[in-house]
């Protein structure tokens, strides 16, 4: 994880040492050794771990809280600390081009600062907490009139290896939320684990008690698998085995390219449940997780990652109303704007195509960092209406 953003991270780490030892404290430093050596002391530790854990086999340590707590270090000290550093600096050079009478860049990096610290508090504490319960309705004229009225409580992305303060307080919220809808079928669309299956025994026993007319229906996301540990194919192929029998002790439907029918006064719909579709995994198969589902159908697909609508989804199965997660709608949102939107067409809500066909993008309850803003976990209950798409 850290070898994605490692250049960032060296100079959120370095830049502030950098300025503060050579542009402030330069003249006040001169000949104490002992000072300047105590002032570098936490940038190398930090480096050093930085490039630890940039090195390591697998996407982040086990130990999940100590890399949660290396990024509180970074968003509450040093990244105030690069902020008030650019734009001292920035005071600086226009002071001295006579732009300005006074270096106000101080004044400035210190608010600044303090917002960045305020950010990262309320991100981290209480931007994950609660949950909203979102309600949509999906209308096509091939919905069986049986079905009509028919609800889906979805949710997705719980990243349960997140809850790392000794609570799963936050997931009992969202169960009991998704009780509370009544629903006809609940879906799970992927990334239950962060990287590991022993993740999941805290949180089976709320997960267990999760009950809809026609069950709990799921599908793996790209966390589910053992890409992020990188273990032997032997250990490799056990956790998997792990994580997808765990779901099933639940109780839970795990599709993994297969379908199930679900019958109202003998009509049918079909869930259809695909596995994790990205550029990493080859085991996404449309054609096998299709099979047995006429033409001209009724059928919800399950698919973790959005992207595979447009590229798999759409030209190879006769899917009406496809279902996903993975993004966490950037689990930023500020004055309407997520960084989600920069990566993906499709990261947040419903998309139609001109013949009605949907995708709806679930922003999820949970992310591998625990951080929020603007971006309230949520449930979405979805409800099947027949009818001309709208």
């Amino acid at each position: 994880m850290i070898a994605r953003v490692f250049v960032l991270i060296v100079i959120l780490i370095v830049l502030p040492f950098l300025y503060i030892d050579l542009g402030m404290m330069r003249n006040r430093w001169r000949g104490r050794i002992m000072w300047r050596m105590a002032w570098w002391l936490p940038c190398i530790v930090m480096l050093a771990y930085t490039v630890w854990l940039s090195v390591l086999k697998s996407f982040a340590p086990l130990e999940t809280w100590i890399l949660f707590l290396y990024l509180l270090i970074i968003g509450l000290i040093f990244a105030p600390l690069t902020v008030f550093s650019i734009c001292s600096a920035v005071g600086d050079f226009l002071a001295r081009k006579g732009i300005v009478r006074r270096n106000r860049g101080r004044i400035a990096g210190v608010v600044l600062s303090v917002m960045v610290v305020f950010v990262v508090i309320y991100g981290s504490f209480f931007g994950t907490g609660g949950v909203k319960v979102r309600r949509v309705d999906y209308f096509s004229e091939h919905l069986p009139a049986s079905f009509d009225g028919y609800r889906i409580a979805l949710f997705s992305d719980a990243h349960v290896g997140s809850y790392i303060w000794g609570t799963t307080d936050h997931l009992r919220v969202v169960a009991d939320s998704l009780n509370e809808q009544r629903a006809d079928m609940i879906a799970f669309v992927g990334d239950l684990q962060n990287m590991h299956p022993d993740e999941l025994l805290p949180a089976m026993p709320i997960l267990v008690k999760l009950e809809a007319k026609d069950g709990v229906f799921s599908v793996l996301g790209n966390h589910d698998n053992d890409k992020y540990l990188r273990s032997d194919s032997v250990t490799g192929r056990r956790n998997e085995r792990l994580t997808r029998n765990r779901q099933r002790q639940m109780g839970w439907r795990l599709l993994i390219n297969e379908n199930a029918v679900l019958t109202r006064h003998g009509e049918s719909i079909f869930v259809v449940g695909m596995d994790n579709d990205d550029a990493d995994t080859y085991d996404a198969n449309p054609e096998k997780a299709m099979t047995g589902v006429p033409r001209g159908a009724f059928s919800i697909m399950l698919e973790h990652n959005p992207t595979s609508w447009q590229r798999t989804i759409l030209p190879r199965t006769t899917a009406n109303l496809t279902l996903s997660g993975h993004t966490h709608g950037g689990q930023i949102c500020v004055a309407g704007l997520s960084p989600a939107a920069i990566v993906y067409d499709e990261y947040d809500g419903m998309y139609l195509d001109d013949s009605g066909r949907a995708l709806f993008v679930t922003t999820g309850i949970g992310g591998f960092v625990p951080f929020r803003l603007g971006m309230k976990p949520e449930v979405v209950v979805i409800t099947l209406r027949k009818g001309v798409a709208k």
